[in-house]
């Protein structure tokens, strides 16, 4: 699988001077965690999740999340396991289908083992699981299950830990509980592919809820805890992990209060007013704000629940050409004893020894994403992503 796979090659040639690279479910994990995107989440119960699968991932989709917790009501949680037993082997007797990177939502330690069981073969298609109101006294159990659960499988299986206690939002208890989380996650390292934020779970502490043309960090109390995690957990000094970005609740905005916040000038550029007024429409404003507040503030990928969601999320996740260009001449050898030089672009100072870790970070994005072409922007690649 690749980002921008289901674009053909002649109009991925156009969009970009580098193209994303190929990938699989076995790819190093430094790759992989970089290359989630937008992770689609969807309920353990759809009685055509087999199909749901395959049509995602022919439409770009690289990421998945099969949901046994709070997406589903308590009373169906068997039933959802059964169907997901079931759904994995349809999947596994389709040779000609490459399925996205798999994970499962599960509610306790316990179902890991299980449903690592009871899917038999088709374990091979399951990348890992994730684990909800990540603690380190109630995440240190799911991650020994999942430990326990790949030495018998054979199968290479990763964690993803949902930040979204309290215990994390209240100030009282934050640090002790970021502290722990650090200890819990540092041990299995290893296995910890990222770590997602449960910015609806942060809100609902405190009866809040985001207007879609508000973004996590207008929501100040969110945007503190989104400070504070990648502050203790998305170092860039090799202790850190990918930390992904919340998700965005909205479909369609039948009332705003606020202005659209897509400037009109890149659209009109390449006559593509229609698709902004459809953005705007759907609220993809506010979504495409937010992820790029996502990046500034040193997160990747995104969590959503609707498909719509993915390809904002990949086109901004792409490398411009001057980004590109900067991270690599910050990273040439002869550039080793630091210094500062003038961008390629004559627009900006790239100070060699500061902005090490950002180009490291930017050449990794452009592995996984693709590097656009130097006259391509995002509005080129959101056109070119949507299907005719």
């Amino acid at each position: 699988m690749r980002h921008f796979g289901h674009i053909a090659p002649a109009e991925r040639q156009r969009l970009f001077h580098q193209e994303p690279c190929a990938f699989t479910a076995d790819s190093p994990a430094r790759l992989l965690s970089a290359a989630l995107g937008a992770t689609l989440y969807s309920p353990a119960t759809r009685p055509r999740l087999a199909d749901d699968i395959t049509k995602q991932a022919a439409g770009g989709v690289v990421s998945m999340v099969l949901c046994l917790e709070d997406s589903i009501d308590d009373a169906d949680v068997l039933a959802g396991e059964e169907n997901l037993v079931r759904q994995f082997a349809d999947l596994d007797a389709r040779p000609a289908t490459e399925p996205p990177l798999l994970f499962i939502r599960v509610r306790t330690p316990e179902q890991i083992p299980d449903l690592v069981q009871r899917l038999g073969a088709s374990v091979r298609l399951l990348s890992g699981f994730v684990l909800p109101k990540f603690t380190e006294e109630r995440g240190l159990p799911f991650l020994e299950a999942l430990s326990h659960a790949e030495a018998h499988s054979g199968r290479r299986l990763f964690a993803m830990p949902v930040l979204e206690s309290p215990e994390l939002l209240y100030r009282e208890s934050r640090v002790d509980t970021l502290e722990g989380i650090a200890r819990a996650v540092g041990k299995f390292r290893d296995r910890v592919l990222a770590l997602r934020l449960g910015v609806t779970d942060f809100c609902s502490s405190y009866g809040l809820r985001r207007a879609p043309d508000m973004t996590a960090y207008d929501v100040q109390i969110v945007a503190s805890v989104i400070a504070d995690v990648v502050n203790m957990l998305g170092r860039a000094d090799g202790t850190g992990f990918t930390v992904t970005g919340p998700v965005w609740e909205y479909f369609r905005v039948p009332e705003r209060m606020f202005k659209p916040q897509l400037r009109q000038s890149p659209f009109l550029e390449v006559q593509a007013v229609e698709l902004r007024e459809k953005l705007i429409e759907h609220a993809m404003d506010g979504l495409l704000r937010e992820i790029s507040l996502d990046q500034a503030n040193g997160l990747l990928g995104k969590t959503c629940i609707h498909p719509s969601h993915v390809l904002p999320v990949h086109a901004l996740s792409v490398v411009s050409h001057e980004e590109f260009s900067d991270a690599q001449d910050i990273l040439r050898p002869e550039r080793g004893g630091g210094g500062v030089l003038r961008s390629a672009y004559t627009n900006k100072m790239n100070e060699v020894k500061p902005h090490r870790a950002w180009a490291e970070r930017t050449l990794l994005r452009a592995e996984v994403y693709g590097v656009a072409n130097e006259d391509i922007g995002f509005v080129e690649l959101l056109t070119a992503g949507i299907p005719g």
